[in-house]
């Protein structure tokens, strides 16, 4: 190593090892567009599925119109509001929270349990009955149960919207429930399951205001409708499972530093070292080198050549190879 001492370093060179020491990476400004993910709301369904199912929808509201006018005296418009996923969880949480005495009819195939519900909340049904019943001028009183007489329209008026719900479902008929429940959402679910929420508005062409209800089914229910297809999960045992994972892990590439030693100088004997200066290392020549893997000391040996190339003949395992 040279003599020659730190002070006499020109005020250039102490620049050009700041930049090469001490400047951090530089700050990446690049661009990049990128879509919010959020993972509190399932997306069983993409964009394109999405827009199959509003054209759908488009349909379901023309038929629920045509049930309302046969029902009621009057045109009637019905405009689906949104399309929307949800966790099975969140919509039970919210059925709990909101203390609503809300109007629940469920549906399902004949062959099968309930997969879906219409949900009319109170001040809807308090409307729906008043119209039903041809009462044009009152426009209901949702803090009022209905009596007998309305809650039977109102499951005569929910019966009708699930079979205009059904039309577009060629491989399913939708069957509604005998009795309409409130409250507590007449679905078994554990919680995970993924639903659409189909949100529409029914409105008397003659009348200023409107009202709003919901739709509830599962999403695995629709796929045969946007064309989703989902491959059957294959089993495997465990056993195959973890050989999976371990052949996988054994094809995974990992670099592999050879370290000969190490010094540690001080900023002045940095700066001053020099082409043809002997720099002593913390190793004796007859101590093993050692390789580095993911950041541990995995085994020791002594240098060696092999094919021309450098190499390292291993002779020992370092107590952190386990822990690699």
């Amino acid at each position: 190593m040279s003599t020659r001492a730190a002070q006499n370093i020109s005020k250039e060179m102490m620049q050009q090892l700041l930049m090469a020491v001490g400047s951090g990476p530089m700050e990446d400004t690049t661009q990049i567009k990128a879509t919010e993910y959020s993972w509190h709301h399932p997306h069983y369904f993409d964009r394109s599925h999405l827009n199959k199912l509003e054209d759908i929808t488009k349909k379901v509201a023309r038929a629920i119109a045509a049930k309302f006018t046969g029902f009621c005296n009057g045109e009637f418009d019905v405009a689906v509001l949104s399309i929307t996923q949800h966790f099975a969880a969140e919509l039970v949480d919210q059925a709990l929270e909101s203390k609503q005495n809300d109007y629940y009819l469920a549906f399902g195939n004949n062959q099968e349990a309930s997969c879906g519900l219409i949900c009319v909340p109170t001040q809807t049904a308090s409307i729906w009955a008043t119209q039903l019943l041809g009462d044009t001028e009152s426009e209901g009183d949702s803090r009022v149960d209905l009596s007998l007489l309305e809650e039977s329209l109102l499951l005569d008026i929910a019966s009708a919207i699930v079979d205009a719900f059904s039309s577009p479902f060629k491989s399913y008929n939708f069957q509604p429930a005998e009795n309409i429940v409130r409250r507590l959402l007449p679905l078994e679910l554990e919680g995970t399951e993924e639903l659409c929420k189909f949100t529409f508005q029914v409105k008397k062409s003659d009348q200023e205001g409107s009202s709003e209800a919901y739709i509830l089914i599962l999403s695995n229910k629709l796929q045969p409708m946007v064309g989703k297809t989902v491959e059957a999960a294959a089993k495997f045992s465990p056993g195959e499972i973890s050989k999976a994972i371990l052949d996988r892990m054994q094809e995974m590439p990992v670099s592999v530093v050879a370290q000969v030693a190490s010094a540690v100088l001080s900023f002045g004997e940095i700066v001053s070292l020099r082409p043809d200066d002997v720099l002593l290392l913390d190793k004796r020549i007859n101590e093993p080198i050692e390789l580095i893997v993911n950041g541990q000391r995995a085994f020791r040996g002594w240098p060696a050549k092999s094919a021309g190339k450098n190499a390292v003949l291993i002779t020992e395992l370092s107590c952190n190879t386990q822990k690699i």
